[in-house]
């Protein structure tokens, strides 16, 4: 293998271990729940039965689409058969098949298209509220909706919040020249989940004409996709986009972003080939009949969407710099240190940075003639800063010059707000004791709009504070597509907002600072 593919590989790797940052185990319970007439609500497929919490009310595990079985495995979402009497809803359901991770001991369970609301008391069909539907990240091939609790988004921010599952992996993205929807299921799923939201939602108090669309890295891209996606329109009406920029691409392998559908085409006969399905009269026959299990052992640790499909026509950078996108507001925004974990995890890993090693790692990632030397030039490592320069140059990268580029370009079209997540004493997301300080790396924000895995992280008096002015911001964005209120520092659209503790203030250095004039002369 080469170095680059080695590098790659751990990277992607990477992605999926910090999406392990969720507590182990089983999720925890909350404060005992109730049950009362206000938690059982009518949908047009029969009664659910949720739980009412502390100011809040759950609903979990309903099902917006039927099981993706049988011949249904690589087939376009279908609306979820009627059940007779209350289905339960007091508990999350199987998440999408992946590997061990997040989910504690992987899945293998198909029956997965569900998705959880939270609303705040008081929620009800005479009194709508807005509509957050959140959808998670984990390189495409992990998460799961249930990961992340967002009853503090709710209720302080007085809206009803939607966590979807789609189809991960192989299974939600393989493309096959005999398969209609090649290479888009896991976004067609997304679309399905809309389409319930704008069907069922009323129900339980919210507003069907005002659903915010939201997510983070291969969450946040999946919300550049449906930007993009024609299928799409009418389904919601603005767009959170957090650490996915729409500008991701195949040579920058640490941000998400889509294939063209002849590569995905290609890659998908490797894949069946893999799994004993090449060389059959019916490959789709073959692989709709391989276990799980064997599906999950062959798929890459990346498993990215195509475009040049129906669902997806164009790579969505294409699509934001020519304006073919849904006229919606954005809110957008990356992390200051986005690559320092990966970083970290690349050193532990064994691979040291050092003056002698730099200029090999960086041609590891940047193979074409002329580019690592640049890079070396650019981003010099001295005796002891090794990681955080490495960090630097992914997160320069693949995350903040590409999120600058997306807003730039969307701003052209429709209404953006960007921030900078900027808190360098953020919560760590994962266990040990890195190498160096880890700043605010990619996924740090998240803890402070949700409590990941049902148990919220531990924050000083100044980050709560720091969480509760992005909860407002976040909210009034789904409220009313402008952030900004009396109540909290202006957020300007023409400077990005840096988010740290007790230090909210907008700045114009942020491109300068992340060297984006060399990485658009890099090209």
């Amino acid at each position: 293998m080469s170095g680059h593919r080695l590098l790659s590989t751990l990277c992607c790797a990477l992605l999926a271990v910090l999406a392990t940052a969720w507590p182990a185990g089983a999720v925890p319970p909350r404060e005992p729940a109730r049950q009362d007439a206000e938690t059982t609500v009518g949908t047009h497929d029969g009664l659910v039965r949720g739980a009412a919490h502390d100011g809040y009310r759950t609903f979990e595990g309903i099902p917006y689409a039927s099981p993706p079985v049988g011949r249904m495995r690589w087939a376009p979402p279908r609306r979820a058969a009627p059940w007779l009497g209350i289905r339960d809803a007091t508990r999350p359901a199987s998440t999408c098949p992946q590997q061990a991770g997040e989910v504690p001991g992987g899945s293998t369970d198909e029956d997965c298209l569900h998705l959880n609301v939270t609303t705040p008391d008081g929620s009800g069909p005479t009194r709508p509220r807005p509509v957050i539907v959140w959808l998670h990240g984990g390189g495409f091939t992990t998460g799961a909706g249930s990961s992340y609790d967002p009853h503090r988004l709710a209720t302080r921010g007085d809206v009803v919040v939607v966590t979807v599952n789609y189809r991960l992996g192989a299974l939600g993205f393989l493309a096959h020249s005999k398969l209609p929807g090649s290479g888009t299921f896991g976004l067609a799923d997304q679309q399905a989940a809309l389409r319930w939201v704008r069907t069922e939602i009323g129900a339980f108090g919210g507003d069907p004409h005002n659903v915010t669309l939201a997510g983070e890295s291969a969450g946040g891209y999946s919300v550049c996709a449906q930007l993009a996606s024609p299928a799409a329109a009418g389904l919601f009406d603005r767009a959170i986009i957090e650490s996915g920029p729409c500008t991701g691409r195949q040579d920058r392998p640490f941000a998400p972003s889509s294939v063209p559908l002849s590569t995905a085409r290609s890659d998908g006969a490797d894949f069946a080939a893999k799994v004993g399905c090449g060389s059959v009269p019916d490959a789709l026959t073959c692989l709709r009949r391989v276990p799980v299990s064997r599906l999950l052992e062959a798929q890459d640790t990346d498993q990215p969407p195509a475009h040049g499909t129906p669902l997806l026509p164009d790579d969505p950078a294409t699509a934001i710099a020519t304006g073919r996108i849904h006229q919606v507001p954005v809110l957008i925004g990356d992390n200051h240190d986005e690559g320092n974990g990966w970083a970290a995890g690349i050193i532990q890993a064994g691979h040291p940075v050092t003056p002698d090693t730099w200029p090999e790692i960086v041609a590891a990632f940047f193979p074409l003639a002329g580019q690592a030397k640049a890079i070396v030039r650019e981003y010099p490592v001295h005796r002891t800063d090794g990681g955080p320069v490495l960090g630097a140059v992914i997160g320069d990268a693949n995350f903040a010059c590409p999120t600058a580029s997306t807003a730039g370009l969307l701003d052209a079209d429709v209404p953006v707000w960007r921030y900078e997540f900027a808190d360098e004493h953020a919560p760590p997301l994962t266990s040990g004791t890195p190498q160096f300080p880890l700043g605010a790396p990619h996924a740090s924000e998240l803890p402070y709009l949700f409590d990941l895995g049902g148990r919220p992280r531990a924050l000083t008096a100044a980050q709560h504070r720091l969480a509760d002015t992005m909860i407002d911001y976040w909210t009034r964005f789904a409220r009313t597509g402008d952030p900004n209120a009396p109540s909290s520092p202006h957020w300007s659209r023409r400077a990005v907002l840096s988010l740290a503790p007790d230090r909210i203030v907008p700045t114009r250095t942020a491109k300068a600072r992340h060297h984006c004039a060399f990485w658009d002369t890099l090209g």
